[in-house]
């Protein structure tokens, strides 16, 4: 059996649920994609009450109603998002109700992760675990909380694969590499994203990972010449320049949502041919896929009532206004878009929307131009 999801896998996962749209699934080439995806990331997370909660039973409502994509990173919640993802998963493969094989799981790496419980003086674990540790160089360690250094990101891997439970992840993201810019130059920074990709394309031969990518938040959005701006084009350049036409680089992470939807009417990337397209439109040029974060923008979109027109024109108006957002969110050949939630009630009420079918394009250029846009 495989450990990774699969073309048969994932289509016998969706078989489960005949009555969603046909809209709701997506085939990226290789595997079936819910549209909708859980993600397990939760703000300030030194904060203890964030771990009273946990996202297992939340993970396991979602694959068993119809979710099969789930989203995170080592840094969440210092580790805990991912064990209590590996817990779930842990149970629903012991108990039949899910296989390796029908779910696709995405981690991320590039913050010190630290862990839970605290450690008494965060720089102590850092100078034991990751210096003292030979994960990398104090100067690779930027702000204290960043880290692109191969040894530290091999690691990471590991202990993510660990965390969790499983053999292989099928995407990993190198989390925020902008993060680094202002701290060093953009040459530095480039020459540690090729040193990243080589390791991660040793990665998929090793059998850790499918397929890699970057998941940033303002880097693939800003204007060209920004101080943390990143090139598309320049990242799959890298790829190409340490794993040749048929390197692994595939995905693309970044918001998209009702409030931030730059990566849908901005043109900031330069695609194959040197043209300036939206960063969608770049993504898709270059034969990536992408993943919308911050559907629900943190639950921040919804301070007040949506216009009307708005719930109108995304076919959602006898619906709520949540489920208006991520039907933006997934729309504009957006792979899966990605939400948070820690109750299982919740991610039950957001699959309303697998009943409907999927925004069209002339629906979504009327929101992107409506004056009732958030």
């Amino acid at each position: 059996m495989a450990g990774y999801a699969t073309k048969e896998g994932t289509f016998d996962y969706l078989k489960q649920f005949p009555k969603y749209s046909r809209d709701f699934y997506r085939f990226n080439g290789e595997a079936f994609l819910s549209s909708l995806g859980l993600g397990t990331f939760r703000k300030e997370p030194y904060r203890e009450e964030n771990y009273v909660i946990s996202y297992k039973d939340a993970v396991k409502s979602a694959v068993l109603n119809g979710i099969n994509v789930i989203d995170t990173a080592i840094n969440y919640r210092y580790q805990t998002s991912e064990r209590e993802i590996g817990e779930a998963l842990s149970e629903l493969f012991a108990e039949g109700k899910a296989t390796r094989e029908q779910l696709f799981v995405t981690s991320k790496a590039g913050f010190v992760p630290l862990d839970f419980p605290f450690p008494e003086n965060p720089y102590d674990w850092i100078q034991s675990t990751i210096i003292e540790g030979g994960l990398a160089e104090k100067d690779e360690v930027v702000i204290d909380q960043h880290c692109l250094s191969p040894a530290f990101l091999r690691w990471s891997v590991d202990t993510s694969l660990k965390n969790l439970g499983l053999e292989t992840l099928d995407v990993l993201f190198l989390h925020n590499p902008e993060t680094q810019l202002g701290y060093v130059d953009y040459m530095t920074l480039r020459m540690r994203i090729a040193q990243a990709f080589k390791l991660f394309e040793s990665l998929v031969q090793e059998g850790k990972i499918r397929a890699y990518g970057i998941a940033a938040w303002n880097a693939f959005l800003n204007e060209q010449g920004h101080a943390e701006y990143l090139s598309l084009k320049d990242m799959v350049s890298i790829a190409e320049e340490v794993g040749g036409k048929e390197h692994h680089f595939k995905y693309i992470e970044s918001p998209f949502n009702l409030a931030k939807p730059h990566a849908s009417n901005y043109a900031n990337q330069q695609g194959p041919d040197g043209r300036y397209y939206t960063l969608l439109q770049a993504v898709h040029g270059y034969g990536l896929q992408f993943f919308a974060a911050s559907s629900l923008l943190q639950m921040n979109l919804f301070k007040g009532k949506f216009d009307r027109r708005l719930s109108e024109t995304l076919g959602t108006s006898e619906l709520t206004d949540i489920i208006s957002a991520l039907q933006f969110a997934r729309a504009g050949g957006v792979s899966s878009a990605l939400f948070g939630s820690v109750d299982p009630k919740h991610v039950e009420d957001n699959l309303l929307l697998a009943y409907l079918p999927q925004l069209s394009n002339e629906a979504l250029q009327l929101v992107l131009k409506g004056d009732y846009a958030v």
